[in-house]
């Protein structure tokens, strides 16, 4: 990883978009910093889509999206896509109804196994707004250790489930779906435009968005993903000086500071 200052001015003027998780990249434990929403703001005028794409339920998720400039939120690791359509919420869903039935219950059993299986574990306390996984608290509420985590993802897998670890959250689900495939989805519902990564730069904090950072050509962290430096076997090109939103508002700062110098 190199400091982002260190990143060529051209590679940012020539972005189309922003591709950001949330926890930890956006919001912290004081939730949304002003100069973050600020920095949201600035990118939509711009004319800079940002879209997010997080571990966090549906019900979590709803408000954002309906608040935020953004133009689309995918929760539950690509499951499920969120959008303000002129004041309207529209959910949509990358797996039809009866196939969500169909995993809810073998989502249910893999918790209630984790649940008696690994000491200490518990469901995040989002688990009643999630409606395609599962998501077992390490760091938000409760503490996991690194054995733990890997007992719980292991039983996860056990139970025909994906596993990935979040800088709060264990999320477990059934499918093919992924932040990568949730790009791809958003960009062309959201936008009308096929998805080229080489147009957009995406911000991410920890192991659960190491397939982001493997394949997008520009990728950047915010300063606290060195907590998940050692577990990482993909890294961002760049890092920030900041943490968390903080990190978020210094990228798009860079940004939009590249494109105002080739308009000039």
């Amino acid at each position: 990883m190199q400091a982002l200052e260190l990143c060529p001015p051209e590679s940012l003027a020539r972005l189309f978009g922003v591709l950001t998780d949330i926890d930890d990249t956006l919001i912290g434990h004081a939730g949304l910093p002003a100069e973050t929403l600020q920095s949201l703001h600035d990118l939509q005028a711009a004319g800079v889509p940002v879209i997010a794409i997080t571990g966090r339920p549906s019900g979590w998720s709803e408000a954002f999206a309906m608040d935020w400039p953004v133009a689309a939120i995918v929760a539950e690791n690509g499951a499920v896509m969120l959008r303000n359509l002129q004041g309207r919420l529209q959910r949509d869903f990358c797996q039809d109804e009866a196939t969500r039935c169909a995993n809810f219950a073998r989502l249910q059993a893999c918790a209630a196994d984790v649940l008696a299986r690994v000491p200490g574990a518990t469901l995040a306390t989002d688990s009643a707004g999630r409606l395609t996984d599962i998501a077992i608290d390490h760091s938000e509420h409760a503490h996991l250790h690194a054995p733990q985590i890997e007992q719980v993802c292991a039983v996860m897998r056990e139970h025909g489930l994906r596993a990935t670890v979040s800088s709060i959250h264990i999320n477990g689900w059934i499918g093919e779906h992924n932040k990568w495939t949730a790009a791809h989805w958003a960009v062309h519902a959201a936008l009308g435009q096929a998805f080229d990564a080489s147009e957009w730069v995406y911000v991410g904090d920890s192991t659960n968005d190491q397939q982001m950072f493997a394949r997008m050509p520009l990728s950047v962290g915010v300063a606290n993903i060195a907590r998940f430096v050692p577990q990482l076997q993909a890294l961002p090109s760049y890092v920030t000086r900041g943490e968390r939103g903080l990190g978020f508002a210094e990228l798009a700062r860079a940004l939009l500071s590249a494109r105002a110098g080739v308009a000039s």
